[in-house]
């Protein structure tokens, strides 16, 4: 299978990563792919940038260095309710969200308290991914999440950097095999992601991929093998609810 896309990474401007966006462009197009997303973290995440940098991106050009380039936020989930750390102005001008527990700005609580900070984020009208949902420090009923992705079209993802043996989440490969074995029962569509904080990650799978063949998930499930596929799968969402 030929992967075209990587949709969540971070610049400079996310506080924690270490290069520009022209560098993170230049690296995608030089690995082959088709779209890169730049989805910087949101502004609770220390080191970050606040809520003028994504309110402003519609100034950055959508084609840099030969590829097509979406620009975004990874947003955090603060509480079990799902609240998050952009306002909605923000989320309206951007290409691509996704919501993510991180635990400087949200503690881990019950598996029911988390799941249900997960299940308001799918919910959400505006988010399209939840990132890395993996990390057993928030251990969540991985059945009800893949049900409301599913219902909502909003897709999970496998994370590359989640499966790094020198990373720092927990449990993420069984989490992982469980949710994958749900996705593929429920025929609900997965994205594979590098989660890059630099250059030389930008569309990196080497952790990730053995699993999907090892579990031998079905690549028609995997949006990165298309563009478009991917386009129309997050476009739908929006159909549903009524959104331009």
């Amino acid at each position: 299978m030929r992967y075209l896309l990587d949709v969540h990474t971070h610049t400079i401007a996310s506080g924690h990563a270490y290069n520009t966006i022209m560098e993170m462009a230049q690296s995608a197009h030089d690995k082959g792919l088709k779209l890169l997303g730049i989805t910087e973290h949101a502004p609770m995440m220390p080191g970050s940038c606040g809520n003028i940098y994504f309110h402003n991106m519609h100034v950055i050009p959508r084609t840099l260095c030969g590829i097509e380039v979406m620009f975004g936020a990874e947003l955090n989930i603060l509480d079990y309710d799902g609240h998050f750390d952009l306002d909605l102005r923000s989320l309206k001008r951007i290409d691509l969200r996704i919501a993510s527990l991180h635990s400087v700005c949200i503690r881990p609580g019950s598996k029911k308290e988390n799941t249900n900070a997960i299940l308001a984020a799918i919910r959400h009208p505006w988010i399209d991914i939840i990132g890395h949902p993996d990390d057993g420090l928030y251990p969540l009923e991985y059945e009800a999440i893949v049900e409301a992705a599913k219902e909502t079209d909003t897709l999970l993802e496998l994370n590359n950097n989640s499966l790094n043996p020198a990373g720092v989440r927990k449990h993420a490969r069984e989490n992982l095999t469980r949710m994958l074995e749900l996705c593929r029962e429920y025929e609900l569509p997965i994205i594979m992601n590098s989660d890059a904080h630099v250059f030389s990650d930008v569309g990196r799978r080497d952790f990730s991929e053995p699993l999907i063949r090892e579990i031998r998930f079905p690549e028609q499930l995997i949006v990165n093998r298309s563009v478009e596929e991917f386009k129309e799968f997050i476009g739908r969402k929006y159909l549903r609810e009524g959104i331009e």
